[in-house]
């Protein structure tokens, strides 16, 4: 007798069986590093904000005198990276210490693998008191609480800049709180109060401060709208002209979509004004900034407190076209980061090594006088900053898996050394890219079809897919499509064709003349 098989048997099927085996340990456990002492933690993370987005990097118009301040009492990681430019995948390389194909949180849309371990974790079982407050974002209808964390504060998805409407409510610590006003000023008010809750306890802490802010649709609070009118220049951004013959196809047909300059958001917004918006609505985190270290010197423990600032992706207003996130080029994946440390680590320092967001777990480790477990991909960066020779990587992997909701974006896999970066695409009939950062900053000349760079291609591409290839990297992570799908074009700006070939692949007469 044959049985029927259903849609709804096969999709619970491939529910139940793991793609890949996991890496997470079944176990939490903690190893010492002998005569090490245990240090407080503070990470303030932001949602796409910009690498070049901060006063000290001589930007045009911003102010940021607080998150200055840590840079210029510490460290500045100048080549600071995420493993994909995407909110719930970078987050979870964060949390994890692992590339996205490895945590397999691969878009916004789903809940985190039941599975998965957190740094918090193994921080919680060593004795600190951990504490998460503000964007979560694994799961756009979840807010609940997440393991390691001992206090929580968070919402559903993206939250909201203000209350949507009366009785709108976070979740705190498996209740629910009204949200009061602009999220921003709430959140950064909740986490000086529960630092100052650890005052005078022999219990090291951990402060996780996650921001809302700067995501789209970017809103200021009231009392910074209109602080940089007049004042807003945008990034360098490149006009069709500037294409070069090897632009990719996809590249140029982006422009004319969802995250392009010709119909943004599928909108005529003015992105002059919207960079304005992005830039007052960063004003109350770096006020936050401020707060949380003015706190911690009146605790008493601001000399001896590590505290970490990133951003989780960067954003384009403009650059190869574009806005937004999600592709390899350098506005969407590099990212701000500064430390201090006063007691370990000299101030006024640059580091110029590339590290991301798979460090930040294992440097937590560090300071915390934790071993990093065998199974991250990261590694700790303090040495780094405390100018110590110790081995680095020499290239670091990006990765963004195709999305249904956002088609105009294609799976990209790519590998960002000190000098080049090579990137290629999965599933595309295009060309790859191939840019010298140290002559081409702006990422404009591909050098893919040059023949003087045969040789430096193949060893990038051989080190992208060997690095692609541990623990299940070359099995396309892939989910159910959800939601809704941005897939429309723009008529009076072209919309209706489609981009030319690169030049480099288009011939003129038959490559071969012995085939019959």
């Amino acid at each position: 007798m044959h049985k029927t098989v259903t849609a709804s048997l096969v999709l619970a099927s491939l529910a139940a069986a793991p793609a890949v085996a996991s890496v997470f340990p079944e176990t939490i456990e903690i190893e010492k590093i002998p005569g090490a002492k245990q240090h407080n933690i503070v990470f303030i993370l932001t949602d796409d904000h910009r690498y070049d987005a901060m006063g000290f990097m001589d930007h045009p118009f911003m102010k940021t005198p607080h998150l200055d301040s840590i840079a210029a009492e510490g460290v500045h990681l100048e080549n600071a990276f995420v493993t994909t430019a995407l909110c719930s995948p970078s987050r979870a390389s964060i949390l994890t210490g692992l590339y996205t194909h490895k945590h397999r949180v691969i878009d916004n849309q789903r809940e985190e693998p039941d599975d998965i371990v957190y740094f918090s974790q193994f921080l919680q079982k060593a004795g600190y008191n951990t504490a998460l407050m503000g964007k979560w974002h694994m799961g756009e209808e979840s807010d609940h609480p997440r393991a390691g964390f001992d206090h929580w504060m968070s919402f559903e998805g993206q939250g909201e800049y203000y209350p949507p409407y009366e009785g709108y409510t976070l979740n705190l610590n498996g209740g629910r709180i009204e949200q009061t006003g602009y999220i921003t000023d709430m959140l950064n008010e909740h986490a000086v109060n529960w630092l100052k809750e650890q005052e005078g306890s022999d219990q090291p802490f951990m402060l996780y401060l996650s921001h809302k802010a700067v995501h789209a649709n970017f809103t200021p609070a009231e009392r910074h709208v209109g602080m940089y009118d007049g004042k807003v220049e945008l990034p360098e951004n490149h006009k069709p002209t500037d294409y070069g013959p090897n632009t990719p196809r996809w590249l140029r047909d982006q422009r004319n979509s969802w995250h392009g300059m010709d119909f943004p958001y599928h909108s005529e917004v003015d992105i002059t004004t919207y960079y304005q918006n992005y830039a007052e609505a960063f004003a109350s985190v770096d006020e936050g900034i401020g707060m949380v270290k003015e706190t911690l010197k009146e605790m008493g423990v601001y000399e001896d407190t590590l505290i970490i600032y990133m951003g989780d992706n960067g954003f384009m207003f403009g650059e190869h076209g574009l806005i937004d996130k999600r592709v390899a080029y350098e506005p969407s994946i590099r990212v701000p980061m500064v430390m201090q440390w006063p007691s370990k680590v000299e101030g006024g320092q640059t580091v110029s090594e590339v590290v991301a967001n798979i460090d930040i777990a294992p440097t937590f480790f560090e300071a915390a006088g934790l071993k990093t477990p065998d199974y991250m991909d990261g590694q700790s960066y303090i040495p780094l900053a405390q100018g110590k020779e110790i081995e680095w990587r020499d290239y670091f992997l990006y990765v963004y898996y195709w999305e249904k909701n956002f088609p105009q974006s294609p799976t990209v896999f790519s590998l960002r050394g000190d000098r080049y970066k090579y990137t290629t695409y999965y599933g595309l009939w295009d060309t790859d890219e191939l840019y010298d950062l140290q002559e081409d900053p702006r990422e404009t000349n591909n050098l893919i079809a040059d023949p003087k760079y045969k040789a430096k291609i193949e060893e990038m591409q051989d080190a992208l897919f060997e690095i692609l290839s541990e623990a299940g990297g070359m099995d396309i992570p892939m989910n159910k499509p959800h939601g809704w799908e941005r897939n429309k074009r723009y008529r009076v700006r072209g919309g209706e064709k489609a981009a030319d070939f690169p030049e480099h692949m288009v011939l003129d007469k038959p490559e071969r003349d012995n085939a019959h």
